[in-house]
């Protein structure tokens, strides 16, 4: 299947290719997040609305969910508390620019439909509730009361209640993501995939079975007082760059960096962090101490490597290296790991990895000898077919060298989306526990179903097979965000109705149901106002903390409504006003849902009490305050057993990632600039390690087409520009959504069900105009 190239609205022949930068931020990160701020906001809209941002009487940065400095540990939050791509995120949700009945009278969906993602971002916030009817060739507005009606109506009629598909993404806040799943409870089924199916799913199953909770084990003050941070499959000075200021401190403290990555990124060399005067006009701070350049899917077989070493320096040296008091204490399984991992093929190691073994021994003695180390990841090691083991040898050395619960040391799953952990503790995810079930049955006089719903990729499946035929989300890009593009647009064109909750036009509206609707929403930035007076609500970071987020400017439109009130209002109308569920309470004061959260919600009690401390509070996590493993089988910290595994890439075939560009966030393009990879004004661009180019016979900077191979065929996605950059031999890596349409739906992470977006076997062909 062929994928065709977006209508021309970016001109990829004035793609500039420089050379890749050796640091990250500086000087002009700064004067990006102020330009990007005036052009969409405004001068003043700018000023107000940065000092707010990730301020305790402020709202919460609607990109990713690195925590705050909290007070508690004796540090304080700057004056600016955000990075470039949270400056860019604010910008795009308080633009000035709108999408109105003018807009959409001026252009058809089919035309929408041919634009890129870049260009329908820019056209601003969708102002009021717009519908599109089966056989119109525009969206036209409707009323709030009658969208609400429409929704119910086509609900009600359907043959059962899993034929809907209720989709969430890490935007939500936790009392809308609460109220969200109690809707789809009591509409009687648990279809809610999410945005953390497709990212972090690998983590929580993994974790789940070495910790007992899916969870990191971390706070910031752990990151600030580290000896060693092991940074694997993860690009922070673009996807979460506030983390370079929790490095450096890190690093001032004394701490060693090591970097894994098969990209040599700028965030992971150096930082020049502007808010000091060694990052404005010095050098800044060199991060990684160690870069290993690994090959895409080699680090479970790094690992294995590296537990290998510390166990055999165990041996020669008993009590040097294995924190013999913690594992025999707190552990279970650690004799049959060692003996899984008393002998390795080193030569077969080198080949997955791509390292030398040299390296790899030195990368093992940095942390045999670390007193307290953290192990940070994202989705460089989620996104493989083999991701959950991989994980789970993370997990294993920090369980054989004591590093959980224990200051400065610990496992680290860095999130993405801001409340993307939140929505999952609040109960947005097809498998919750039955604890929690009966909890909400408990609470509300309700009998919830207790049959598993169907995650993101098996939602895709259903939607093909005409078993899903509403589709239902809360947020989010669904269309662009997920894997094999074609098979994804097909099953939503299936439905017979599609419905968006969203701030902005995006891809997902313009491949619809039968029957469509966009309702608008308010923004994380704009003030919430209900009967009972001004509204806040909370979100949860990457660590675990819950705090409150306040939005201060004026909503852009007068027809917007918040994500509670949507709820609340479909709730009564396809529930009925009799419903146990008190919708319109919650909807007036959202207090009301806070008290029903203590009740359910593990962890959660006196809820509106502590959310009003300055910091708010942090989430109990058994294994870090007290070493304690309740959650797991054995009732202790489990050592996994995993057979080696990694990519095998048939010659002449490259191993493909999917990345972001530093001017994205998600699925939210912000601009055509990835200045550290040295890329501007274009997206269509394939990197490829210079070796393999020659190797290949493509020159640099020709147009080639990307083919993916899967054993149910090929998938082609044409003109992308061939760049010369230095990755790992035998890789390449390619922009998300552009490459979205290579990953197969059935390439899938084992039990986690995680499209394998990061090793996609490709093939380079020149591109052939016709």
């Amino acid at each position: 299947m062929t994928r065709e190239a977006p209508t021309n609205d970016v001109d990829e022949t004035r793609l500039e290719v420089g050379k890749p930068k050796g640091w990250a931020a500086g000087i002009p990160g700064v004067a990006v997040s102020l330009a990007r701020g005036v052009e969409q906001m405004g001068v003043v809209r700018t000023a107000r609305t940065l000092r707010l941002l990730n301020q305790r009487a402020g709202f919460d940065c609607p990109g990713c969910a690195w925590p705050e400095p909290r007070q508690v540990d004796g540090e304080k939050r700057k004056l600016a508390e955000f990075c470039e791509n949270g400056a860019k995120a604010v910008a795009e949700e308080a633009t000035k620019r709108q999408v109105g009945r003018e807009f959409f009278a001026a252009h058809a969906v089919a035309d929408l439909a041919g634009k890129t993602d870049y260009w329908l971002g820019q056209q601003g916030r969708v102002t009021e509730p717009f519908v599109l009817r089966e056989g119109a060739t525009h969206y036209e507005p409707i009323s709030w009361d009658d969208a609400f009606g429409l929704v119910a109506d086509e609900m009600t009629a359907l043959a059962g209640p899993d034929e809907a598909i209720f989709y969430t993404s890490g935007r939500t806040s936790n009392e809308a993501a609460f109220l969200y799943q109690l809707l789809v409870r009591s509409f009687g089924t648990n279809n809610l995939p999410d945005c953390s199916n497709m990212c972090h799913e690998s983590s929580g199953a993994a974790l789940t079975t070495s910790t007992g909770i899916g969870k990191g084990s971390v706070s910031l003050a752990d990151i600030h007082h580290a000896d060693l941070i092991v940074v694997v499959g993860q690009n922070p000075g673009t996807n979460h760059p506030r983390m370079l200021s929790a490095l450096e401190q890190a690093k001032g403290n004394g701490a060693k960096v090591i970097a894994v990555n098969p990209l040599p990124e700028a965030g992971l060399m150096r930082f020049k962090n502007p808010q000091n005067v060694r990052g404005v006009v010095g050098e800044g701070t060199p991060l990684a101490d160690e870069f290993a350049q690994i090959r895409l899917g080699g680090d479970l077989a790094l690992f294995q490597a590296v537990g290998h070493l510390l166990l055999a320096w165990e041996e020669e040296a008993p009590g040097t290296v294995v924190d013999r008091e913690f594992v025999d204490g707190h552990t279970h399984g650690f004799e049959d790991y060692a003996k899984n991992l008393r002998e390795l093929d080193w030569p077969e190691t080198e080949r997955a990895t791509g390292l030398p073994r040299e390296q790899i021994e030195h990368i093992a003695r940095m942390i045999a000898t670390s007193e307290r180390t953290i192990y940070c990841w994202a989705m460089g090691l989620t996104q493989h077919k083999h991701a959950v083991p991989t994980i789970s040898e993370v997990a294993n050395l920090a369980l054989m060298r004591g590093m959980i619960g224990k200051p400065g040391a610990g496992l680290c799953p860095v999130r993405g989306h801001s409340n993307v952990q939140g929505d999952r503790t609040m109960g947005v995810w097809e498998k919750m526990p039955e604890p929690f079930m009966a909890a909400l049955d408990a609470e509300f006089g309700i009998k919830v179903p207790r049959e598993h719903g169907w995650d993101t990729v098996d939602s895709i499946r259903a939607m093909l097979d005409g078993r899903g035929k509403v589709f239902f989300a809360m947020g989010g890009n669904f269309a662009a965000a997920t894997p094999d593009s074609e098979r994804t647009e097909q099953a939503l064109r299936s439905c017979s109705l599609t419905v968006h909750v969203s701030t902005k036009l995006n891809r997902s509206h313009v491949v619809h149901g039968r029957t469509a609707l966009i309702l608008p929403t308010l923004g994380r930035t704009e003030r919430d106002v209900q009967a009972s007076g001004p509204q806040f609500v909370t979100v949860e970071d990457s660590m675990s903390q819950v705090h409150a987020s306040r939005g201060r400017l004026a909503p852009a439109s007068e027809h917007l409504i918040s994500e509670v009130a949507i709820i609340c209002r479909l709730g009564e109308r396809l529930l009925g006003a009799g419903h146990a569920v008190p919708w319109r309470s919650f909807e007036a004061d959202y207090d009301l849902i806070r008290d029903r959260i203590a009740a359910v919600v593990k962890g959660c009690q006196d809820y509106n009490r502590r959310v009003r401390e300055p910091d708010g509070f942090v989430l109990p996590h058994a294994p870090r305050d007290s070493r304690e493993f309740t959650g797991t089988a054995t009732g202790k910290g489990t050592f996994t057993v995993s057979e080696l595994e990694y990519p095998h890439v048939p010659e002449g075939r490259l191993l493909l990632q999917t990345l972001r560009s530093h001017d994205q966030y998600n699925t939210t393009i912000y601009g055509l600039s990835d200045r550290y990879r040295g890329i501007e004004d274009g997206r269509r661009v394939v990197f490829v390690n210079p070796d393999d180019l020659a190797e290949l016979g493509i020159a640099d900077g020709e147009i080639v087409d990307l083919v993916s191979e899967w054993r149910d065929g090929d998938r082609r996605s044409p003109q992308f520009r061939a760049v010369s950059y230095p990755t790992a031999r035998g890789c390449a890596a390619a922009y998300f959504p552009e490459a979205n349409a290579l990953v197969p739906l059935d390439s899938v992470a084992e039990k986690s069900n995680t499209p394998v977006s990061k090793a996609i076997v490709v093939r380079l062909e020149p591109h052939h105009h016709d």
